[in-house]
């Protein structure tokens, strides 16, 4: 019985603000990673995420990992928690409306906003430095992760991408030429091919990354690409060359006969053969075209349609919030890269 007079909202409070109890992880992460649920801004919904901190009361960093395109915050990345925890920093993998299959995923306000309030959650559970907030994600992951970089430019110390999607518009025309699956996802997510409407052809252009970059130029921003995409993958390098040229100044800009040769050949033009920089963290995925300006760098990697996460958390390891990017090389062994990004 309740006493009487006692007012029930109160007691009930704390209930309903820890009803949803952190679980197990999904197959293949740590136990360390615990599965937790967090409330969306974007419509007060309840939404899942992996999260993981470590044991200290001081501030740490956090790393916002992405999963890719078909996939949801159960995909086993498992190199964001082994990178978080080598680092001493905070993750969580927010499931952002999952797979990029429907109208409310793939770049949706309820995806952003959702990964803006997994920041959010974590902030709550523990001390985070908001001078180290990172991003990083691989294809659909990568699409996401340069989204986020425009959209809300005032949260990150820095995004890595990988192979990520620049232009929906042009990968809804390049994979349907190859009779990939992913031009019907696009479909079923924006409400039609492009051209059917002006109402679809604004869906496309505000889930796609390069509309919105131009307000990432404070935000330390790398880009990365493997030369065989597009021919052994989903995603032609051109994505990643175009989300460069949208926040260099025009003379450092690739051309458009410099784009087509990078795809068409799979090679670097000869006249960018010069462009090139010795990463060991890089590994076997050798870098073939490097170029930078500012607070963005495009590398141009031997490879398909992955990564090198390894690579990815050390440089957002020397980044931080407000200061220009950090483009010094570091000469770990490439032995410690062995790990690589892979997925749709």
């Amino acid at each position: 019985m309740f006493r009487k007079g006692f007012p029930l909202l109160v007691f009930f409070w704390p209930l309903f603000l820890f009803a949803a109890d952190d679980a197990p992880p999904p197959p293949g992460w740590n136990a360390e990673v615990k599965t937790v649920f967090y409330t969306s801004s974007a419509d007060n919904t309840e939404q899942p995420a992996l999260f993981y901190a470590p044991e200290t009361s001081d501030p740490v960093p956090l790393l916002v990992g992405l999963h890719t395109w078909s996939a949801d915050y159960r995909q086993p990345n498992t190199y964001f928690y082994h990178g978080a925890k080598k680092q001493g920093w905070a993750m969580i993998c927010p499931n952002f409306r999952g797979s990029n299959t429907h109208p409310e995923a793939c770049g949706s306000e309820l995806a952003v906003e959702d990964i803006v309030s997994a920041v959010k959650y974590a902030q709550s559970r523990v001390a985070i430095d908001p001078d180290r907030i990172y991003l990083m994600g691989m294809s659909g992951g990568g699409h996401a992760s340069m989204l986020l970089a425009g959209r809300h430019p005032e949260i990150w110390a820095g995004v890595c991408s990988w192979v990520g999607i620049s232009d929906l518009t042009a990968w809804h025309r390049s994979t349907r030429q190859k009779d990939l699956v992913y031009w019907k996802h696009l479909e079923k997510a924006c409400g039609g091919a492009p051209g059917t409407s002006p109402e679809i052809d604004e869906q496309y252009r505000l889930r796609s990354p390069l509309t919105w970059l131009e307000n990432a130029r404070d935000v330390p921003l790398c880009i990365n690409h493997g030369i065989h995409d597009g021919h052994t993958g989903s995603v032609p390098v051109s994505h990643a060359i175009w989300a460069f040229n949208r926040l260099a100044e025009p003379a450092r800009r690739l051309s458009d006969e410099q784009i087509r040769f990078f795809c068409e050949n799979r090679k670097v033009p000869p006249e960018l053969a010069a462009e090139v920089e010795n990463d060991p963290l890089y590994g076997k995925q050798t870098v073939l075209f490097r170029r930078s300006f500012q607070n963005v760098r495009l590398t141009i990697l031997e490879g398909g349609h992955g990564g090198v996460p390894n690579a990815g958390i050390e440089w957002l390891s020397r980044q931080t919030k407000g200061q220009k990017a950090d483009w010094s090389v570091s000469h770990a062994p490439a032995a410690e890269t062995s790990e690589t990004l892979s997925g749709k």
